[in-house]
């Protein structure tokens, strides 16, 4: 089945986008809040008055579809949602500024975890194992490499689920693991209440594959956008629909290999997340088009408006989505 879905993506036809006319795009520095100092990876006030003493804590959550509902996404700062092999894809939730008493289900860590968290002023990164190549790669990395199968401390195991979907923790446990770690995050993106000009829209749609057939869908009501896939809402075990402030998309290259990731032969996704590629930003209803820059894995991605200015995120989580330029990225 894995195999199957992975010849799909090979295959997908060839990127499009509905096409938007120029936008003007505000360049702000990251702003502070008169209720407090904000949060590095978020823009919006820390939840306690002061930004927490702590690094990233980065954590690989399973999507599978028996992998559903997940825990503590709603709680991350930041989600990247990367594809993997067989057209699925993970997850790699990134929390600093609030706790989550249970993440997971874990699962094991692939090679474009480091092109992810490197910008992340060595972060802590929490894993279920990986292929050697993988671990090898996570070694040489800044990153601060955890495997919870060789930490049982740490563990929670979820007796409502079965093995691989089972393994989960908690951030405060994730923190336990480097205490010594007392400096946040450098941010990585600009964040201004005040909108660029963009185009209105209602959805996005990012077909990665029968199994994550993503959908974003505009609730003006909340001001944020809702996931569902396939059409069925992505529900989280403690009964929240996932959501989001901002949406993230970056178009990049992709080869597959040299390895294969799993018994069906499977070849390892290898995004490419430096140089430059296709930008989409989605927040407040709108559209902002435009170009993602990263000139090194230790710097995060400049976004930048169609006029060269940087484009600013509204204040909040986002979801950073790694899309491969094969697949079309449609909005509604």
């Amino acid at each position: 089945m894995a195999g199957g879905a992975g010849v799909a993506l090979a295959v997908t036809t060839h990127h499009h986008h509905k096409a938007s006319p120029p936008v003007t795009t505000l360049a702000a520095p990251t702003t502070t809040h008169p209720s407090g100092p904000p949060c590095p990876l978020t823009g919006a006030p820390a939840p306690s008055g002061s930004v927490p003493q702590r690094p990233a804590l980065a954590i690989k959550v399973d999507n599978y579809p028996e992998a559903r509902p997940q825990s503590g996404l709603d709680d991350a700062d930041i989600v990247f949602e990367e594809p993997v092999e067989g057209g699925i894809t993970r997850f790699v939730a990134v929390f600093q500024c609030q706790e989550a008493s249970s993440v997971g289900p874990i699962r094991s860590a692939r090679a474009v975890d480091a092109q992810i968290l490197d910008q992340l002023s060595d972060p802590v990164f929490i894993h279920a194992g990986g292929i050697e190549p993988v671990l090898a790669i996570l070694q040489e990395s800044p990153l601060k490499d955890f495997n919870i199968l060789d930490l049982p401390s740490i563990t929670q195991i979820n007796s409502s689920r079965v093995a691989p979907y089972s393994t989960y923790t908690s951030t405060h446990d994730g923190w336990s693991l480097d205490p010594s770690d007392t400096t946040p995050p450098s941010p990585l993106f600009t964040y201004s209440p005040n909108p660029p000009t963009g185009t209105a829209v209602s959805s996005v749609h990012i077909p990665f594959s029968g199994t994550s057939d993503v959908t974003w869908t505009w609730n003006a009501s909340t001001s944020k956008w809702m996931l569902t896939y396939s059409g069925q809402a992505a529900m989280l075990a403690d009964g929240n629909q996932i959501s989001t402030t901002n949406i993230v998309v970056q178009m990049v290259n992709v080869t597959y290999g040299p390895w294969a990731e799993n018994s069906s032969g499977a070849l390892e996704v290898q995004s490419q997340m430096t140089g430059s590629g296709q930008l989409y930003v989605f927040r407040n209803g709108e559209e902002v088009s435009g170009t993602w820059k990263r000139s090194s894995l230790t710097s995060p991605a400049t976004l930048m408006g169609s006029d060269g200015s940087i484009i600013a995120l509204s204040p909040g989580p986002t979801w950073v989505e790694i899309v491969p330029t094969t697949i079309s990225v449609t909005t509604g």
